[in-house]
Parts: structure tokens; sequence; C-alpha cells
């Protein structure tokens, strides 16, 4: 009996000590790639690679997703709106989870700032994103921020090219 006692608790130890998968981490392979993206992105080069073909990109909306093959015109056509633009090297915050489901999400707080070519504004909005893996890949990626200040920012512009001239007299 003390044997089976003895027995029945060293496996009890054995299985209390064993390592669990960790649900959450600031390193790890999918935050590296998603570190390459950000700066891909800083330095305007639009490679899609590490994205599955069906990968979905969802920013501010649930509907109407950019496909991957359109990525690179959808951030293009916005490009010609800022002299300059990018997410700060600084105050970046990364984390992966895994989700009670399976799933592996990694998800990037940062800050974004671009100047507007037609008045010199200076736009600063936090943005956040998050990218769900499957073997190493993006499948989906959602992003979400507050566009207003940009929106007002471009119809400002809009309206200062749309005044009427006045003549000289």
């Amino acid at each position: 009996m003390k044997k089976l006692l003895l027995i029945g608790f060293a496996i009890s130890m054995f299985v209390a000590c064993q390592q669990k998968e960790s649900r959450y981490t600031q390193q790890s392979p999918e935050i590296d790639i998603v570190k390459a993206q950000i700066a891909n992105y800083n330095a305007m080069n639009y490679n899609v690679n590490a994205l599955v073909d069906t990968c979905k990109v969802f920013f501010n909306t649930k509907d109407n997703p950019i496909l991957k093959e359109n990525l690179k015109a959808y951030h293009q056509g916005n490009d010609a709106h800022y002299s300059q633009r990018g997410f700060a090297k600084k105050d970046q915050d990364y984390e992966m989870v895994l989700t009670d489901d399976g799933h592996t999400w990694v998800n990037v707080w940062l800050d974004w700032q671009g100047t507007l070519k037609g008045n010199g504004k200076v736009i600063d909005m936090p943005v956040h994103l998050t990218y769900r893996f499957v073997d190493g890949k993006i499948v989906r990626i959602v992003g979400m921020w507050d566009p207003t200040e940009i929106v007002l920012g471009l119809q400002d512009i809009e309206a200062q090219n749309n005044l009427p001239e006045i003549e000289e007299q």
C-alpha cells in the first residue's frame, strides 16, 4: 500500500512539474515576421511573401477584405497623400497569444505618423494590428485606428484646391 501511495505521489509530482505550453509571449518567430512586415511598410517595400495566397486583410472594417494581391496597390494609393509616413521605432508593443481554440495571433500596438502632402499637416495616431498565423504564415490581418484626422485633413486640402481664384483689380 505504501508503494502504491509513493508511486501515485511520484506520478502527481511528475505531472505537476511538467512545463505547460506558453500561451503568451513577447518573443517568437511569428513576432519576428510581423516586425519585418512593419519594417517593410516603413521602407515602402510591400513584400507579401509572409502571407498565404488566401490571406484577408481587414483595415477598419469587418466586411470587404483587401486580398493579398491588392494590398500593395492599397498602400501605394494611400502613400500618394503623404510626403512622409511610417510607424515609430520606439514604444512598440508586440505579443503573441495562443487562444483557447488553438489559434496563434500576434498583436501589435504602434504609433503612426504621417505628413499630408497638400498642407504639411502632421498626423499622429495609435494603431492596433493583429495577425493570425497558421504554420508560420499570415492568414488574416486586422487593423484598427481612428482615421478622422486624416479624413478632415484631406477634406481641407480638397476645399483649398477648389477655392475660386480672386481676380486682382
